[in-house]
């Protein structure tokens, strides 16, 4: 089991990698730091190995199953991610280190957007996209990460292990940070600076894709996170629906004992019944979710036990 394991997924990143590979060795000298090579066309592999980092391959295509990969395989007690396009300065991982070793912290968020990246990043609509996602989870999961979509971050054992991976792309971010928050897992934000990518280098996000997947993730894992919420709102829009309708039908009665509108009055009343089949529908799931609660504080107390077997073997 490794005290420190940096991880660096990469996909054609030969430019950078190795000055990557450098920087974390210089700051953090005792860790492993591995490199998860993502099917790169170019000598993104030979780079990371000639600099001394432990090179692995994961061949199905996206982030998000790179992320699963390496959770899988490493064993540590403290992991540092960050990208190997060498936007994120090294020198923060030695303080994400000390949160997570020394005080306990399960997820240390490098937040971005509070220092360089307004500056530093040359494509305004991700600004904005950065933007809408954390103002948008903040908002839909009452909690204050500064930067849902930071790559730069580091882990406790115990949340990698628990962490179930379902994204397979950029979206990865955004269901760590919801994970977190929904899990009541204890999350700090580090201010750090940020670089934006050298001239030879080129981004794999696609702004206008990527941000409408990550926009799907967000609203997948509201109605995964809060049923409740997510139902709740449905079935509060259906049953307004059904007053709006039936109302001047039920005027027509009063005054003249007449329902002249009986197709109307039908489509009020299967649209209450569909008001009323959502609400409890989120009333089922949100007991279910509070039984899935109770088991992962289980699953967690196994993964910290398993943690102690590996060191004091």
């Amino acid at each position: 089991m490794d005290k420190i394991a940096v991880l660096l997924p990469c996909y054609n990143e030969e430019n950078t990698i190795e000055k990557v590979v450098m920087d974390f060795k210089k700051i953090l000298p005792d860790a492993a730091i591995y490199v998860y090579n993502n099917n790169s066309s170019d000598n993104t592999a030979e780079k990371a190995a000639q600099a001394g980092a432990i090179v692995c391959n994961e061949y199905m295509q996206g982030k998000g199953n790179v992320i699963r990969r390496m959770f899988r395989d490493i064993d540590a007690e403290c992991y540092i991610m960050a990208d190997g396009d060498d936007t994120y300065p090294a020198e923060y991982a030695s303080q994400m280190v000390e949160l997570v070793l020394n005080k306990n912290v399960d997820m240390v968020v490098g937040d971005r957007l509070s220092s360089t990246y307004f500056t530093e990043n040359k494509r305004p609509f991700h600004n904005f996209g950065n933007s809408l996602v954390r103002k948008s989870i903040n908002f839909l999961f009452k909690s204050d990460i500064k930067d849902i979509m930071t790559g730069y971050r580091a882990f406790s054992y115990e949340f990698v292990k628990t962490f179930p991976v379902l994204s397979k792309g950029f979206e990865i971010e955004t269901e760590m940070s919801i994970h977190a928050i929904d899990k009541n897992m204890s999350v700090e934000n580090i201010i750090v600076n940020y670089r934006d990518r050298p001239e030879n280098s080129v981004s794999k996000l696609n702004t206008y894709s990527d941000g409408l997947k990550v926009l799907k993730t967000i609203a997948r894992l509201y109605k995964t996170y809060k049923p409740m919420g997510f139902f709740g709102v449905i079935a509060v829009i259906l049953a307004l629906i059904s007053l709006v309708f039936f109302i001047p039908v039920l005027a027509e009665y009063v005054k003249t004992g007449m329902v002249p509108g009986f197709p109307t009055l039908i489509v009020c009343g299967f649209t209450m019944l569909a008001a009323i089949q959502s609400f409890f529908a989120g009333m089922i799931l949100q007991t279910i979710l509070q039984k899935n609660r109770q088991d992962f504080e289980m699953n967690i107390q196994k993964a910290a036990k398993d943690k102690k077997d590996m060191l004091y073997k």
